[in-house]
């Protein structure tokens, strides 16, 4: 509190609290660490699902939520709708591992301010916070001119046809991607068996994909990419710390 107070007597407005949702604790950690150094933006809280993200916002009433969209249970897209619809103030940057081929058009649409990839270092994550804080779109100049293509024709946004998946169906492919059964897929998503099954099958006509085993070996190819871009950059903060591991969702208590 005494910086915070520090900040407003020297006529600086005080900093932009900020919501981290991300099922790794590592990155909560690091993105805290890069909030801390910044001097304009500070950690009000953690949430490692969409749930929980949605009662800290109620608690904490941040100005920005940075989330990933592979959450477990209800993905990140499902999140920022809510926040839209229920929290219009909050701004909303995607920091994530997903596909920005598939998934930066979706998170803008559904509500985002911006999309950043994991791969971004610490620097870039605060560059683009500043930029949704001034009202701006953050995204990088090449993720830009693609979306301008693809919104002007120039450009198919199919990616392999996956565009013609609807939101709630690219989310079960993900699932269907970490080896969840259909039931273990209802579940995670508060769907019934059924539902989930008509998703599959849908998709499987989207996508032209003859069979359940190709369907699966899709799946998995798909999420491989995914999980691979982890938390390398995560790490690479400012003064290239790496923070502790840190645990659920909770307030910023220093």
């Amino acid at each position: 509190m005494s910086d915070m107070r520090g900040v407003a007597s020297s006529g600086q407005p005080p900093p932009h609290a900020v919501l981290v949702v991300d099922g790794e604790p590592l990155l909560r950690e690091a993105v805290g660490h890069w909030l801390k150094q910044s001097g304009d933006f500070t950690l009000c809280g953690e949430a490692e699902e969409a749930a929980q993200a949605l009662e800290c916002v109620e608690r904490r009433r941040p100005a920005l939520v940075v989330t990933e969209l592979a959450l477990p249970g209800r993905s990140g897209l499902e999140l920022i709708k809510d926040l839209r619809a229920h929290h219009p103030e909050v701004r909303v940057l995607v920091f994530t591992r997903c596909d920005e081929r598939l998934y930066a058009g979706r998170a803008l649409r559904a509500g985002a301010r911006g999309f950043l990839s994991k791969r971004a270092r610490g620097e870039e994550l605060l560059a683009a916070l500043r930029q949704v804080m001034a009202g701006r779109i953050a995204l990088a100049a090449d993720l830009a001119l693609r979306l301008l293509e693809e919104f002007t024709g120039v450009n198919d946004a199919g990616v392999g046809g996956l565009g013609r998946l609807t939101d709630r169906e690219l989310e079960v492919l993900r699932w269907l991607g970490q080896a969840r059964t259909v039931r273990e897929i209802a579940t995670l998503l508060h769907l019934s068996p059924k539902t989930v099954e008509t998703h599959r099958v849908n998709i499987m006509r989207k996508l032209r994909i003859p069979s359940s085993p190709e369907l699966l070996r899709f799946a998995l190819q798909l999420t491989e990419g995914e999980l691979g871009a982890g938390l390398a950059a995560a790490v690479s903060g400012p003064d290239a710390a790496v923070p502790r591991p840190g645990r659920g969702a909770q307030p910023q208590g220093s």
